[in-house]
């Protein structure tokens, strides 16, 4: 039991019965596909429901106890763990809501529950008043449901084209229902339900809230009474009742009563409806199909008892209480038994079928026909049921059609009766008492019936019937359209009725046959036929003139009368300047005459309303000229009524354009409007209205700009005046006997202004002041009547105050909700006021700005100003709020709401205005409440989504529909515009964010404020509002908002997965739409997705990305404890049947798929008139940038033009082709109606696919490495990068997309790169076999092609979208690099055959293949990519040569080398060297415009460096002159001044300080040179000349650069790479003096030792290194044998002392051998130290797991920057940085190894000679005998002599220096020096050279003196 006794907390009073409605609706109503199972559940689910209709759960002991112990024992919620406490309050409550609706407490308690569940959709209302709502919509859904079922059954009316299936599961069930005793618990519960007592019951109890609440109630009460009868009805309609059920509704019938106006209300309407269609028998005569199976199914032919029972029943003489409704019945009857007579089944009936007279008769004396027109045609609800019009109209055709003998006996009465009543007139006697009136009731309630046609029926069509002079074809019958068809019969005495009815017709009938004629011609073909029937009636008689005998029904005899009163009335025309306009003494027109005038008007209104034809044929007929003698009758005193009907006429004629213009001329003539019009005596205003409504139609048809020319100053004034200062501004004021007509006034006038305002675009000319030319004075022009209107409109004027009061006064009067005299006029004449508001907001920019240019006197101020001035009504600014509360009223004004919300939208543009805004809405709760109520509904409104979808509902609803969407695009655009203003804005507002407080402290509640939010997602469907989710992503992009926005979607909604299940949408009919849906969608969830990476939410994180990624198909989310299990079971299938589960598209490529690449173009305009390249012109000055941002072009804009230009054509010719010219103007219209279509769908795609890749990038960089695992990070790369490949590569793919893809395809293949060579460090995959890394080698061959395919179809243009590929390219070709191996020292041990048959690795593998790939190409890329190289944009560029340079390095057969050199590209890159000088220079100022020439003469030098590595290329390069273009380059002299500019220095760092740019050009420079001197070693003189050439042209920089103080990192490079390029030009026979200039650095070289250890060791070991090559090379140069050769360093061993160091040496002095020794002791100290932390490094790497944390960090923070990015770094990535930078650690020290072991070498030999020469071949010279030869020898030895400061060499210096050099020289040396050997040397350098010549220096100290 205590299951049973949870509580629901969706209320089983409510939900289990909104669910039903809901499935209900879905199957039968919109027809959803796999909806009749789903019906068929909820069915059996409900049946109890529907069994014992509307009973309540019944109260018991049990439930009330246990709802008393919920607050403290707590009770049991269903889908909730635990028990619930729930307050004290809530329980009280709970008991009163039991006893008011006398329903079980727990119950109760659910609807009170659930209320507070929905009390967010009800702002304002308590929950308890929510519940009462819940509680009636539950009834209302069961009803509902129930006339639905109903509907849907097969049977003898109607069909709603439902599947078998679904028919038979409803009308089993309808049945069963049935044969449960239905009927009479309908109509059980229609009699009980009674709103009035209810609501008695209900204010008893506290149960009703405010006035929208009151309303709601009862709305809910009737529609439940309204479809429990239409449920019947609906029965009655497809299926007999039983004989019991038709008793009883007879009976329920015999007691009921009319409303105080004497007609029935709805619901009884209903229920004599579904009577009459139980009598009913005419679907016998259509011949459907399975009319056998229905006759079958007929009581009346089937069941005697039933005839007889019913018989009894209606023939019984007991009165009812309405004897009209007992008439109708009787009539009804009779006509059943006069057709059940015809039929052969009738024959056994006979008893009861000769009683159809009498029954007939008895109708007749219970006014039948009166009732009906009073009783049923005067219930509202009659004319929205097309079976009820159906029905009735049946049941007078068939009186017409089989009583024929009834209705002559009516007219002989009706003659019979005129007879009486002219005798008595003649006698001035009392009128017969015996009079009855059934024919003239008959009439007139044919004339009331058929005048009105809500569905279009045109069932009047059946009285006419088509005469053989009629076969047009546009006019023929309604039956079958065949020509000459005989029609049936019943057609034939329908209008056999209607034109005897008109012979020799009787005066007391002439005005009710006048009305049935004007309701017979209601409608296009009816309104011909008649107009036809009135012309052949005055046609016999045209001989005679007077027209005294022709037929008194024709046009011939009313025009004539009409031609009589004007002749006579005119003679009585009063003197208009006469003081006191009286109305003379009406003679001439009776009463009489005046009814039967105004019902002939009538019914000419309505045929020329409807027949154009009749309009034209009747205004051009010669003798009649209806609309002079009208206008002449307006002049004449006749009573105000017929002057009304009279401008009602006139209008009707005026919708002609041909006749408009005429009218227009004849008012001017006749001077209307000065003519008294206001009948304020009488308190009525007919002619004021008729006025408003002629003016009204003229203004559509058409409105001449010369109106009034020659008489007055031409134009609308004077009218607008009028209707203005006599018409509006007084309206409010004029005392009206009936109150609705101050409404109607109002409303007539305001269409007026606001069709003028509409059709008014401001042009510079209204802004000037013209002058016309009037009875020979100059008199200022009138401005168009728009212009006028605009300016009263942008004024504190009485026009505007008077708009604003009625809007306040509107939403009052509708704000009570009750029904009240005129109420539909006051709400169109709100709707026009709103208008007319909005189109001053729209047109008002264009008109400031225009009256700013024209620099006019005008003043105006913008209207959103003045709506926040303060209404005189209440004292307060509140305009603004009350436009805003109409949307408080959008269920009963949908268009109002719609024209509110544009307003607001336009006001809310204005920034200043938000914020008074949010004051004002939150200023009264009251008010606030409201408001936000309005939102709410107007966005929560289901009807609109669905509705906009269908397109087979009538008209009416599919517009409001269509409002009700639009009103919802409004105020999210509303929400949009707001949300990119400051706050506090409205969307916050509305959105329930913090207005008063920071809004990031925002904490939305489920679903508590937030409005949009809360209801919009859990409302969406698949295919969501497009704005919805633009705010969504606002408000999530928003850093105020997307905290709490993004918290709230994430934990109450699981709103983007969910959504994002269903992507991609596919919406058919409205592409555009769902791609739009889409991108605001995945740019949320690329939001989303960053967040929780951030945030560290891994799991929301890996969910969204399984979601989107996953190519498994996913199984529901089980319960933990299965989902083990099934994991288990399916990787035992996928074993065991290779992988059985199919694999499904990624949701991302599927996504990409819904991108159509392919763009269907407009084709050219066809043009035969106008000319094509001026209507491009006017297309483009047309166009303008629409609120999406799309260039569109504005069409009606463009039609107006378009239109202008036509009728700008004079003459006969242009009148004839105008048909030809408006085909083809309309013709340019779809072109450009297609044209924006495209660039809407272009732009929707650009849109989608930008978020795609944002959705992808993402995913790829934002999310946390670990989610996504490597190898599925390859696989999802390569289908991304071959699905938009193949996408962007189709034939049909639209340019526009190309940029996108490509950005996209640079970002993935960049992370694809990232992802193989991190896999690859991490020493996966490197096996040759198994292709490369995770990814096989021909996914990776695959990607090449399709990019170079990309790039190739990207032909000329498109050169910054190839940018974004050339970099694809370069990273793809990055993953065949080899990376970075450490230099063991020990590799090079390997013989040189191990190394040549090594089998190929990996890397080289791809490389040879994607190089085949690319040169299979041919020229057609070198082409692109050398063209791109040489000119075009500078990013491009520089890619290019990038990719140049990539691919060189890779071409071992110089294909590519061969090609740029043969085809002078190379060539023209060198020559542009000397042409990038001037801009390069430029880079040097101390601010300089743009670092591009920079980088691009980097990239240059970089493919420069790349093509002189090869011989080939260094000599092509020498042969192109690339030195001589450098050696012309001024850049190098500039050497900036490294002081002045360290001030300059950018502060962000990025701009790099002058000194460093020079740099920048000068290092590549040296590289060049360098590699250029290496690859030429055979050409060696000829490379090395010209490079020596550019040293000695820029000499003066470089002795400035190596005399350099500053021992930066840049400097040392500059010094190592200067003394490298000297070095290798040091040439025989060049001018030794020129290298003095190195002896100048030999001191600071000493410095080495004091330097820390950095990378600039490498730089200071070359720098000594290439000073020690170039000293050697010039010993070598000079001689081959030591005594010949020159000497380079004085003979003094002592090393440099410690003081001297740190300084400069003298210059003057030569450096010593000392010096050389000191080298050599630093550097063999150096190599041992190098080479332990050589060993050391590589000692770490081996065991790289086993290092300590702390060590790994300190090895990453090398490579990683910014403080704490260690810490954020992943353990592997961590191993992965520290790997990477032990071995640039370890190849650091094997180059100074390198470097080190050098200079031994070098040094040693250098030793070796000076001191072989200086102790062996030296001759010293005495200081006394200074004339000795050897002095000059030496001084001619030692170059040059000049500057040395050394002369000679005595004996003792010599002494001093073998003693000195013995000593450095020494025991410990010489064994390091070996050392150095056996370590290093054995595998690297010339092995026993260091061992050699230590030997041999040893010997030379050793020797003994000479």
């Amino acid at each position: 039991m205590a299951a049973q006794m949870a509580v629901n907390s969706g209320a089983s009073l409510w939900g289990p019965l909104k669910e039903l409605w809901e499935t209900v609706d879905g199957a039968v109503l919109r027809k959803q596909p796999e909806s009749v199972h789903l019906l068929d559940l909820q069915l059996k689910k409900h049946k109890p429901h529907f069994l014992s209709l509307f009973k309540n759960p019944p109260k018991s002991a049990e439930q009330r106890e246990k709802v008393r112990k919920a607050s403290t024992e707590g009770i049991a919620i269903q889908g909730q763990q635990g028990a619930r406490l729930l307050p004290e309050q809530l329980l009280t409550e709970a008991f009163i809501l039991s006893d008011l609706f006398d329903i079980g407490e727990l119950a109760a308690l659910e609807l009170l529950l659930a209320g507070e569940q929905q009390q967010p959709h009800f702002p304002g209302l308590t929950r308890g008043l929510v519940g009462v709502l819940l509680y009636w919509d539950g009834k209302l859904c069961m009803a509902n449901s129930l006339r639905t079922l109903i509907q849907s059954r097969h049977g003898k009316t109607f069909t709603l084209d439902l599947s078998g299936e679904l028919v038979a599961l409803t009308t089993r069930f309808t049945d069963e229902l049935m044969s449960q005793g239905l009927t009479k618990r309908i109509l059980t519960l229609v009699s009980e339900i009674n709103v009035t007592r209810e609501f008695e019951r209900l204010q008893k109890e506290r149960g009703l809230g405010n006035e929208k609440h009151r309303k709601e109630v009862s709305d809910l009460i009737k529609e439940c009474r309204q479809a429990l009868a239409d449920s019947l009805f609906s029965w009655t309609c497809q299926s007999p009742l039983t004989k019991e059920d038709t008793l009883a509704l007879i009976g329920n019938l015999e007691t009921v009563t009319a409303q105080a106006d004497g007609s029935l209300d709805s619901v009884n309407l209903s229920l004599v409806m579904a009577l009459l269609y139980c009598l009913d028998v005419s679907f016998i005569e259509q011949g459907t199909e399975d009319r056998e199976d229905l006759l079958q199914a007929l009581p009346l032919l089937t069941e005697r008892q039933y005839v007889s029972a019913v018989h009894s029943r209606l023939m019984d003489g007991q009165p009812w209480k309405l004897p009209g409704l007992q008439a109708v019945c009787r009539l009804a009857w009779a006509l059943s038994l006069r057709v059940l007579s015809q039929l052969p089944q009738g024959s056994a009936l006979v008893e009861f079928t000769e009683a159809d007279e009498a029954l007939a008769d008895q109708a007749l004396l219970g006014d039948v026909f009166l009732f009906m027109k009073e009783g049923m045609l005067g219930c509202e609800s009659f004319a929205r049921e097309e079976f009820f019009i159906r029905r009735l109209h049946s049941l007078i055709t068939d009186f017409l059609a089989l009583m024929p003998m009834k209705v002559k006996q009516l007219r002989n009465r009706a003659d019979e009766d005129a007879r009486l009543v002219h005798m008595s007139l003649q006698m001035d006697s009392e009128l017969p008492s015996s009079l009855r009136k059934d024919l003239d009731h008959l009439m007139i309630l044919i004339g009331e019936f058929y005048s009105k046609d809500p569905f279009g029926l045109e069932m009047g069509l059946e009285f006419w019937c088509p005469t053989e002079s009629l076969q047009h074809t546009s006019l023929q019958g309604s039956y079958l359209g065949m020509a000459l068809q005989r029609p049936p019969h019943k057609q034939v005495v329908l209008s056999k009725f209607v034109r005897q009815m008109g012979d020799l017709l009787p005066s007391t009938l002439y005005i009710s046959y006048l009305r049935m004629l004007k309701g017979l011609a209601n409608g296009p073909q009816c309104a011909h036929y008649c107009f036809s029937l009135l012309k052949t009636n005055g046609a016999t008689h045209s001989d005679n003139i007077q027209g005294v005998s022709g037929s008194p029904v024709s046009w011939e005899h009313f025009f004539h009368s009409l031609m009589l009163y004007h002749e006579n009335l005119r003679r009585d025309l009063p003197n208009p300047d006469a003081a006191h306009y009286r109305h003379p003494p009406l003679r001439g027109i009776t009463q009489r005459e005046m009814e039967g005038l105004t019902s002939f008007l009538q019914l000419l209104t309505t045929i020329i309303t409807w027949s154009e034809n009749a309009r034209l044929a009747l205004c051009e007929h010669p003798q009649w000229t209806p609309v002079v003698v009208m206008l002449g009758l307006l002049q004449c005193s006749v009573p105000p009524i017929l002057k009304a009907e009279l401008l009602h006429c006139l209008a009707a004629f005026g919708k002609s354009p041909e006749i408009a213009a005429s009218l227009w001329q004849s008012l001017e003539y006749t001077q209307f409007i000065f003519l008294p019009m206001q009948c304020s005596s009488c308190e009525e205003y007919p002619l004021t209205r008729g006025f408003c409504h002629l003016i009204s139609t003229l203004v559509e048809s058409s409105l001449p700009v010369n109106l009034g020319a020659g008489l007055r100053v031409p134009g609308f004034q004077p009218y607008l005046n009028f209707l203005r200062d006599s018409v509006f501004l007084p309206f409010p004021t004029r005392a009206y006997r009936r109150p609705a007509e101050k409404w109607e006034v109002a409303d007539s006038v305001l269409e007026v202004f606001h069709k003028l305002l509409r059709d008014y675009e401001p042009q510079p000319s209204d802004f000037v002041q013209e002058v016309v030319e009037l009875q020979g004075e100059q008199v200022p022009a009138h401005k168009p009547p728009g212009h006028s209107i605009m300016f009263h409109l942008l004024n504190d004027s009485p026009m505007l105050a008077l708009c604003l009061s009625l809007l306040e006064e509107g939403v009052r009067q509708l704000d009570t909700y009750a029904p009240f005299p005129g109420k539909k006029h006051l709400e169109s004449a709100v709707l026009h006021c709103l208008c007319l508001l909005d189109l001053a907001l729209e047109k008002e920019v264009v008109f400031m700005d225009l009256l700013r240019e024209s620099q006019s006197s005008l003043l105006v101020s913008p209207l959103e100003q003045l709506l926040q001035g303060v209404s005189p009504q209440t004292r307060r600014a509140d305009h603004i709020v009350n436009i805003a509360r109409y949307l408080y009223h959008s269920s009963s004004n949908p268009e109002a709401a719609f024209q509110s919300a544009k307003i607001l939208r336009r006001i809310a543009n204005y920034p200043n205005i938000q914020i008074r805004l949010v004051g004002d809405f939150t200023h009264d709760q009251a008010v606030s409440d409201k408001l936000m109520a309005g939102f709410v509904e107007c966005l929560d409104n289901e009807e609109a989504e669905e509705e906009a979808e269908k397109g087979d509902d009538s008209d009416a609803q599919k517009k409001v529909a269509r409002i009700r969407h639009e009103t919802q695009i409004h105020i999210l655009n509303l929400l949009i515009t707001s949300l990119d203003l400051k706050t506090p804005n409205l969307a916050l507002y509305l959105l329930g964010y913090e207005v008063k407080k920071p809004v990031s402290s925002t904490n939305l509640q489920d679903p508590g404020e937030g409005l949009a939010l809360a209801d919009k997602p859990t409302d969406f469907s698949s295919c969501c509002d497009l704005d919805t989710v633009c705010v969504i992503y606002q408000l999530c992009a928003c850093p105020d908002t997307s905290g709490p926005t993004m918290r709230y979607l994430r934990t109450s909604q699981d709103f983007l997965f969910s959504h994002l299940q269903h992507l991609p949408f596919i919406l058919p009919g409205n592409q555009i739409a769902a791609l739009s849906q889409m991108s605001w969608l995945m740019k949320t969830a690329a939001i989303e997705l960053r967040v929780t990476s951030l945030n560290r939410q891994r799991s929301h994180t890996q969910r969204l990305i399984s979601l989107l990624l996953d190519d498994q198909p996913h199984t529901q989310h089980t319960a933990d404890g299965e989902s083990g299990m099934e994991e288990e079971t399916r990787s035992v299938s996928g074993f065991l049947h290779f992988d059985t589960v199919s694999k499904v598209r990624r949701k991302l490529l599927s996504v990409l798929d819904a991108i159509h690449f392919s763009q269907d173009m407009p084709e050219l305009l066809q043009l035969d008139f106008f000319e094509r390249t001026q209507i491009e012109q006017v297309i483009s000055n047309c166009e303008h940038i629409n609120e999406q941002g799309h260039t569109v072009c504005n069409v009606k804009l463009l039609h107006r033009v378009l239109v202008a230009e036509v009728n700008a054509l004079q003459g006969m010719a242009a009148i004839g082709q105008r048909p030809l010219l408006m085909e083809e103007v309309n013709s340019i219209l779809q072109q450009v109606v297609e044209r924006n279509r495209v660039r809407r769908s272009l732009s929707a795609k650009r849109h989608a696919l930008q978020s795609w890749r944002s959705l992808v990038e993402t995913l790829l960089t934002a999310c946390p490495v670990d989610l996504i695992p490597a190898d599925d990070r390859q696989l999802i790369i390569r289908d991304l990068l071959l699905d938009l490949h193949d996408k962007v590569l189709s034939e049909d793919a639209a340019g526009e997309l190309m940029p996108i893809v490509a950005g996209a395809v640079f970002t993935l293949t960049a992370h694809l790169s990232q992802s193989v060579l991190s896999e690859q460090q991490q020493g996966v995959g490197l096996e040759a076999s198994s292709g490369f890394a995770s990814i096989a080698n021909s996914a990776l061959h695959l990607i090449l092609r399709k990019l170079l395919d990309f790039i190739l179809c990207t032909g000329g243009g498109y050169q910054r979208l190839r940018a974004h590929l050339y970099g694809s390219l370069l990273y793809y070709l990055q993953i065949a690099q080899k990376p970075e191996e450490p230099d063991t020292l020990q590799t090079a041990g390997k013989a040189m055959w191990e190394r040549l048959t090594a089998p190929e690795d990996g890397f080289s593998k791809l490389q040879r293949e994607n190089l085949s790939i690319i040169e299979s190409y041919g020229q057609a890329l070198m082409e692109v990519v050398c063209r791109d190289a040489c000119d075009g944009h500078e990013i491009s560029r520089m890619l290019a040569l990038a990719v140049l340079d990539r691919i060189l390095s890779i071409d071992r057969q110089n294909q590519w080398l061969v090609y740029i050199c043969n085809s002078g590209y190379l060539r023209s890159v060198v020559e542009s060297l000397r042409q990038d000088d001037a801009a390069v220079q430029s880079l040097l100022t101390p601010q300089p415009p743009l670092l591009k020439p920079l980088y691009i003469y980097e990239s240059k030098m970089a493919l420069l460096t790349r093509v002189a590595k090869t011989g080939q290329g260094a000599v092509e390069l020498l042969r192109c002159g690339l030195v001589v273009q450098l050696i012309e380059c001024q850049v190098f002299d500039m050497v900036p001044d490294s002081d002045a500019h360290r001030v300059m220095r950018d502060p962000s760092g990025f701009i790099p300080s002058p000194m460093d740019r020079y740099r920048q050009i000068l290092l590549p420079t040296l590289r060049l040179f360098q590699v250029i001197l290496t690859s030429t070693s055979i050409n060696h003189q000829q490379g090395a000349a010209q490079v020596l050439q550019w040293l000695i042209v820029h000499a003066d920089t470089i002795q400035s650069l190596l005399r350099c103080q500053e021992l930066s990192m840049g400097a040392l490079q500059e010094l190592s790479l200067l003394t490298g390029i000297i070095s290798k030009t040091a040439l025989p026979g060049t001018n030794i003096t020129a290298h003095a200039l190195l002896f100048k650095f030999t001191p600071p070289c000493s410095l080495l030792s004091s330097f820390p250890f950095s990378k600039s060791h490498i730089s200071i070991s070359a720098v000594c290194a290439n000073i020690m090559e170039y000293c050697q090379t010039l010993l070598l140069q000079s001689s081959a044998q030591a005594q010949f050769s020159i000497c380079l360093f004085s003979p003094s061993g002592s090393e440099p002392a410690g003081r001297d160091r740190g300084r400069t040496v003298a210059y003057s002095r030569v450096p010593s051998l000392g010096l050389v020794l000191y080298l050599l002791k630093n550097s063999a100290a150096d190599f041992f130290r190098f080479h332990q932390s050589h060993r050391q490094s590589l000692g770490k790497l081996q065991s790289l797991d086993q290092l300590p944390p702390e060590e790994l960090k300190e090895l990453c923070q090398g490579l990683v920057s910014g403080p704490g990015g260690v810490e954020k770094i992943s353990s592997v990535q961590r191993n992965l940085l520290a790997k990477r930078r032990l071995v640039q650690l370890i190849n650091n020290r094997a180059k100074l190894l390198a470097l080190c072991s050098y200079v031994i070498e070098t040094c040693l030999f250098v030793l070796w000679r000076h001191l072989e020469y200086y102790l062996l071949h030296c001759t010293p010279t005495d200081p006394k005998d200074s004339l000795l030869p050897g002095a000059g020898l030496f001084r001619s030895r030692l170059t040059d002599g000049r500057g040395l400061g050394l002369s000679r060499v005595s004996q003792q210096d010599l002494d001093l220096l073998k003693s000195d050099m013995a000593a450095g020289f020494g025991e410990a040396l010489q064994r390091k020096l070996l050392e150095v050997e056996g370590l290093y040397s054995q595998v690297r350098s010339r092995y026993t050279f260091i061992q050699a010549l230590v030997r041999r220096i040893r010997g030379l100290l050793r020797q003994p003196k000479s």
